[in-house]
């Protein structure tokens, strides 16, 4: 049976909030995050403010400079998980099968939902007019056969509308699909991607099984089916927690190594305390350094055996940073997360961990 799936994605989320719950902003250019004369960013901004190139990430005092008449707002996360909770009762009345991506994005997969005579499509827009009607917020919407295919089409009509990829037009809809768009490609791979003359996903589909083997190794069978539009993944309602993390931006850029490694000791202690209440263990350890210049770097350890561990994660900070460049660069982020994650269930289970 063909799957019917489909991807909400809320439109500017933390904006429309703040604008549903102050009118005075609807209308206006309004940026969430920090205050234009702070290190802060900017979370994510209204459709307003984006005409001016603003996005979510970029420097608030860059998002000033751009647009000075914007309204800038500090997050309220608090109302953004409740309107978030909201949502997520509207999905449920429709389906069981829902993978939240983050608070304003979700797959919902209503193969077997008889309702609206069983059209994903008119289901989609159902939701999106009981979200609207409920909630006072507007969602776009992909409508497909996968999920691949269906996250690309919800950025199609933004903001506030729909699409669908029916089976059989995925090839055509992907032919002339810039390559940027297909999630999986980053920066990066879409650099590689135009230096081999895949621009479009007719480019990629062109391309012989060795020829992506050549370029990108292991990703190439992803790349092979993306570009037909096949993707197996099924909609999953227990997603896996793939990493936990905290990073604090300074006010001021840090310069001494040795406080970067107290103020990553003060991340470490909260990233140990959220695994501790999820009952999760790992095995990789990354710190993140974003030098004044705004270029970021990662550092990594992986073990065969458990490392989120307070001392094992101490000893291993020092060493870690010691292999970036923060001696003899300002620092204005630091971030600390653990990857390689299981329950503490499943590793007793495997007789890796006593009780005691």
């Amino acid at each position: 049976m063909t799957r019917k799936i489909i991807h909400i994605d809320m439109d500017a989320f933390f904006a429309a909030v703040e604008q549903r719950d102050n009118p005075a902003l609807i209308g206006k250019p309004v940026v969430v995050g920090g205050q234009p004369d702070s290190r802060g960013v900017v979370a994510t901004c209204s459709y307003e403010a984006r005409k001016f190139g603003i996005h979510s990430a970029m420097p608030s005092s860059r998002a000033y400079q751009l647009c000075p008449q914007a309204v800038f707002v500090h997050p309220r996360f608090d109302a953004y998980k409740e309107a978030s909770v909201a949502i997520h009762s509207v999905f449920k009345y429709y389906t069981n099968i829902i993978e939240p991506l983050s608070l304003d994005e979700a797959y919902l997969d209503v193969s077997e939902c008889e309702m609206c005579e069983g059209s994903a499509t008119l289901i989609a827009q159902q939701i999106r007019e009981d979200i609207f009607n409920k909630i006072q917020l507007t969602a776009s919407a992909g409508i497909s056969y996968n999920k691949f295919l269906a996250k690309l089409a919800s950025d199609q009509n933004k903001p506030n509308g729909q699409f669908v990829i029916k089976p059989g037009g995925a090839e055509a809809y992907l032919k002339n699909l810039p390559i940027g768009r297909f999630h999986g490609v980053g920066k990066v791979t879409q650099a590689k991607m135009h230096a081999a003359k895949i621009k479009t996903g007719g480019d990629l589909k062109n391309k012989k099984m060795t020829e992506l083997q050549n370029l990108f190794g292991n990703a190439a069978n992803y790349y092979f089916d993306l570009s037909r539009g096949i993707d197996s993944r099924p909609v999953s309602s227990h997603r896996v927690r793939k990493s936990l993390g905290a990073e604090t931006t300074f006010q001021q850029d840090m310069v001494d190594v040795n406080e970067m490694q107290e103020k990553l000791f003060d991340l470490l202690d909260e990233v140990l305390e959220s695994l501790a209440a999820r009952k999760l263990l790992a095995r990789t350890l990354t710190i993140k350094v974003k030098y004044a210049s705004f270029i970021q770097v990662t550092r990594s350890y992986t073990s065969e055996s458990i490392i989120s561990d307070a001392n094992k994660a101490r000893d291993l900070i020092p060493v870690l940073l010691q292999k970036t460049e923060a001696k003899n660069k300002s620092v204005r982020l630091l971030g600390i997360s653990f990857s390689n994650l299981l329950s503490r269930d499943e590793y007793i289970e495997k007789g890796q961990l006593t009780l005691f």
